[in-house]
């Protein structure tokens, strides 16, 4: 399986509600990754810039996509962005194989 590190903000309206009649958000986004075949292994609230970060284990892009789909479609959220972490196995396997490729920057000659 995969982990995806996702980065949301809610909408006004969502704090609003949440203010009215808090809720913890993890039980939600616990039982959205589990329809989809997935884990969730951490959600947390922030200051800055997204006001949660969450990270899930997938069984694949298509699962995550449509977990992220379902969540934005939903509306109570005004950002929701989604990276894939590579683990350092998978990132020292896509190290040996760039090693076979053979780039050539832009301008200069082959």
């Amino acid at each position: 399986m995969t982990f995806y590190l996702t980065r949301f903000s809610y909408t006004p309206a969502t704090w609003a509600k949440l203010i009215r009649n808090p809720e913890d958000r993890r039980t939600a986004a616990k039982a959205y990754i589990e329809a989809s075949g997935g884990t969730l292994h951490g959600f947390w609230y922030a200051f800055g810039e997204h006001d949660g970060y969450t990270l899930w284990e997938a069984p694949d892009n298509v699962a995550m996509a449509a977990t992220a789909l379902a969540i934005g479609a939903g509306g109570a959220v005004s950002s929701f962005e989604t990276t894939v972490l590579l683990s350092v196995e998978e990132t020292m396997a896509a190290l040996q194989k760039a090693s076979s490729i053979a780039y050539r920057p832009p301008g200069e000659k082959a």
